[in-house]
């Protein structure tokens, strides 16, 4: 039996992650800003002392310190942190204000960090552990109207592989999962923010890729609860991947970039090499 923390658990994937995970009789933490969203979610399982719910708003180091205490009290240990609060903003680069841009990494970046840095010691205290922070497959690619939100999930992909290596001399391991299109509220606006100020001059772009993205509510190819089943599932595994890609969509993207960096790298090679000191 794992316990599990899961934030943003009142609907999407942490709803599904903690569904789950009690459904194979795990323990878990469920976090939210409204907690009793969560226990009216999942009252048809009748986990009983398996399902603790809290209060947690990220972005407040204080109630992330608290949240796990009140875990560790409970049941003893975390095993699993699933890093999944966050939301997305859609525009151009230039269209979104410097305040929505600091409100978002405040979210995705910054309080992952908080939740993260709260559970560490309990983890490091054990020897053993696993974080999986929720990216997408924007936190491998970019495109047009998703740069702030890719910006986000990029912070999230590099500090994640650092602290990886950091954790795996400790028995702690970490994967970033990375989500194409799931049928989640993702793309409603409780999830998504979407600048009310329009450049011309990105209608072919941006533009484009906020028409698509409003096209697409509910009607994405990916299901929540089999994404949720595979990141559960992997817990058992010893050595779990850095990088997790979910949906047909997120893998077709992640190859067509790679290929993309693989001829760009072998064309300007040579710009590269010819930097060194001479000998």
């Amino acid at each position: 039996m794992k316990t599990w923390l899961i934030t943003g658990a009142s609907r999407g994937f942490g709803l599904e992650i903690a569904r789950q995970a009690l459904s194979r009789g795990d323990q878990v933490i469920a976090t939210a800003r409204d907690p009793k969203s969560i226990d009216d979610a999942l009252a048809d399982l009748d986990a009983g002392s398996r399902l603790l719910t809290a209060a947690l708003d990220v972005t407040d180091g204080a109630m992330a310190d608290a949240a796990v205490q009140q875990g560790v009290d409970h049941f003893g240990r975390i095993d699993v942190l699933v890093n999944n609060a966050g939301y997305g903003i859609l525009g151009a680069v230039e269209e979104i204000p410097d305040a929505d841009v600091r409100a978002v990494f405040d979210v995705n970046v910054f309080g992952l960090l908080n939740v993260t840095r709260s559970v560490l010691p309990v983890m490091r205290g054990g020897r053993s552990g696993w974080i999986v922070n929720i990216s997408s497959v924007a936190g491998f690619t970019g495109s047009p109207a998703w740069g702030i939100y890719a910006a986000s999930k990029f912070a999230v992909e590099g500090h994640s592989e650092a602290l990886r290596s950091e954790l795996a001399p400790l028995g702690v391991h970490v994967t970033i999962v990375e989500p194409g299109y799931f049928r989640t509220d993702f793309l409603d606006s409780s999830s998504l923010r979407t600048t009310p100020h329009h450049i011309p001059d990105y209608a072919a772009t941006a533009g484009a890729s906020r028409e698509r993205a409003h096209a697409a509510n509910h009607a994405q190819p990916g299901d929540p609860a089999r994404a949720a089943a595979a990141i559960v599932d992997l817990s058992d595994h010893t050595d779990p991947p850095l990088r997790l890609q979910l949906g047909a969509d997120c893998v077709q993207r992640v190859e067509d970039k790679l290929r993309t960096v693989r001829a760009e790298l072998d064309t300007w090679r040579h710009v590269a090499e010819a930097t060194a000191y001479p000998h």
